[in-house]
Parts: structure tokens; sequence; C-alpha cells
């Protein structure tokens, strides 16, 4: 476990940004992570998980810790149920694929999702109709300052649409280091009628569609409008969705009838941030290396050697744009740093 200098986080993180760490060290077990952290006190300290939802947009002052634990396994069952930890380290589309080989139900649409386990509770990450939050049971995690590992229960990481405990009350206090989930052995309870499932498991000639059949589905949708990182740069969907006021909504509606939404609830609806990008006219464009992917608005996308800061320019010219033609903050979904 060596502490190397001035090391380059390009292989580090998916929008592929050439950005260096002053200090970079990878552990592999609680232990290594417990002496790092009890060994650099004074430090100013960066956790790095897989890289896949954050823009760097300058050099890491500080001691990048890489989070690097593996494992997964079934830690208890009874007929219907398996509760499943893995440990942070552990690549997410990789993990979910293992739970479908095992018959286990409840990850499938999350299928493709770049990144690592231990960052997935981060963000409450979802698509297709499923949440983190639907199979979460507990995550463990170590106390920055005290070295102690703490306990997350459901209940007690407030998740929320791309929301949880640990981007707000103790953001920057702890690192995950397992999480486990609670998921189906039988009876499985398929979301097919989110987006564009159904429609692609018609395509298939699939009326009575598996576990597999869905996440294969899923996979299908992803590849379709999002670029593989290795071979374009980006960090998925760089917005969020933004979820206003239906009174508000419904005035914005009269100017632009053929906005689509989602009800959130009696008060609120939800807005594709895709749609508002592409009727703004972004989709596909291109600025030097930084732009916007040609078949997903959401998506932004370094074509080579584009830096942190102009990916960024980009984002804050689409936030402008749609701000003043339909009057809708969009917030972004990737972590700047």
């Amino acid at each position: 476990m060596e502490i190397l200098t001035d090391y380059s986080l390009k292989t580090y993180n998916t929008f592929g940004i050439e950005a260096k760490a002053k200090q970079f060290v990878a552990v592999h077990s609680i232990a290594e992570l417990q002496t790092v952290l009890t060994e650099n006190p004074t430090t100013k300290k960066f956790i790095l998980g897989g890289g896949s939802n954050m823009l760097l947009t300058q050099n890491i002052d500080a001691l990048v810790i890489h989070v690097d634990l593996k494992g997964k396994e079934i830690i208890d069952e009874n007929d219907d149920f398996a509760w499943v930890e893995s440990q942070a380290g552990e690549n997410w589309h990789e993990f979910v694929s293992w739970t479908i080989d095992q018959n286990l139900g409840g990850l499938e649409n999350l299928s493709l999702i770049p990144g690592n386990v231990g960052t997935t509770p981060i963000q409450n990450i979802g698509a297709y109709g499923a949440e983190i939050k639907d199979t979460f049971v507990l995550c463990e995690a170590l106390h920055i300052e005290t070295q102690e590992l703490v306990v997350f229960k459901k209940d007690e990481c407030k998740f929320g649409y791309r929301e949880s405990i640990f981007k707000n009350e103790v953001k920057d206090e702890f690192i995950i280091t397992s999480v486990v989930f609670k998921l189906t052995k039988r009876n499985h309870q398929l979301n097919t009628s989110y987006g564009a499932i159904e429609t692609e498991l018609a395509n298939q000639n699939i009326s009575n569609p598996t576990l597999k059949d869905v996440s294969n589905a899923v996979i299908a949708i992803r590849k379709s409008k999002l670029p593989d990182p290795k071979e374009l740069g980006n960090s998925g969907s760089f917005f969020k969705n933004p979820v206003i006021l239906k009174t508000d909504f419904e005035k914005i509606q009269q100017q632009f009838p053929d906005m689509p939404h989602y009800v959130v609830s009696e008060t609120e609806v939800k807005v594709p941030a895709g749609w508002l990008i592409e009727q703004a006219g972004f989709k596909g464009k291109r600025f030097g290396d930084a732009g916007i992917h040609k078949n997903q608005a959401l998506v932004l996308v370094n074509y080579g050697n584009a830096t942190g800061q102009e990916i960024l320019a980009v984002a804050h010219d689409i936030q402008e744009t749609v701000l003043k033609t339909y009057g809708i903050a969009i917030q972004a979904e990737v972590n700047i740093i």
C-alpha cells in the first residue's frame, strides 16, 4: 500500500479528464483504509470510487483514497428472499449481473449503470422505474475521523430523488465500505412499464420475460442511447430531471403544450431534462472536444481532450438557455469537482 504523488486520474474518471492527485493510494481492505486514515489525520482527503459520477475541473490538492474493496455473497436467505452483501469496490453492473445469475430479483432495471456499489446509496441511483432504495437494507460506513464502522439502515439514509444523507447531513464524514440488498428468490415483481422496456421486449418477441430478459432489454436501450465511457468519455446523465410545482407547469404548458411530464405528487410534476435540452437545440452539438451526445441530450461527452472546465462551460450554457427558454432550472446530477 504505497502513497503515490502527482498521480494521473485520467483512467479513474469515466469522462477521461486529465487531472492529477497531489497524493494517491488504493485500499483493498477496511484495515488498509483505517491505516491510511490513522496515519494521515490532518491531510485533506478525497474519496474515489468508480469515478462515474464526477467531473474533474481541476487537479485534486489532497490525498485521493481509491476504495477498492472486493467481494460479494449471500449472507442470509429464506424461501422468498435473499440478503446479499457487496463490498464497495465491486463494479455495479457486474454485481447486478451476478445477482441475476443467482436468479435474484430487484436490481435488473439498474443494469449497465456505470460506477461501483459503494457510491450507489450516496446518489440513490435509479433508472427505468427502480431506485436503490427499493431493495436497500443497510450499508456499513467508516467514519473518517474516528475510523469506526457505523451501520446505516434504510430509514436513516433519508433517500430522495438522487439524494441521501451522504450528500447532505453527513457529507464527507463517512466512507461506505459495503451495502446489503434484499432481493427476491421467487415471485419476482418485474417492472417493465417504464420507458421503452415493453417495446424492447416486444421487438425481441418476449411475452413472458425473465429477470435476464428485462436486464438485457435495459442494456439494449441504454446502449442505443448512452455511449460506452471506454469509447467516449461521459458520466451518464449529467442533469437531474427537474421537479416543479404543478401550478408552474400548467402555466409553462400553455406556451409549450407538447412538453412531456410525469406526476410526482398532487402538487408536483417531473419534466424530462433531456427533452428540454433537445428542444433547446443542444442535442448532438459539439464545442471543440466537449459536446452533447447525438442520441441522448442528457449526456455530455468528451470527444478526446476536453478539459473539465470546457465541459462545465457547456453545462452552464445549457442551464442558462433552458432557464431563459422555459423558466425551468435544471441541476447537475454529476458532482462538479
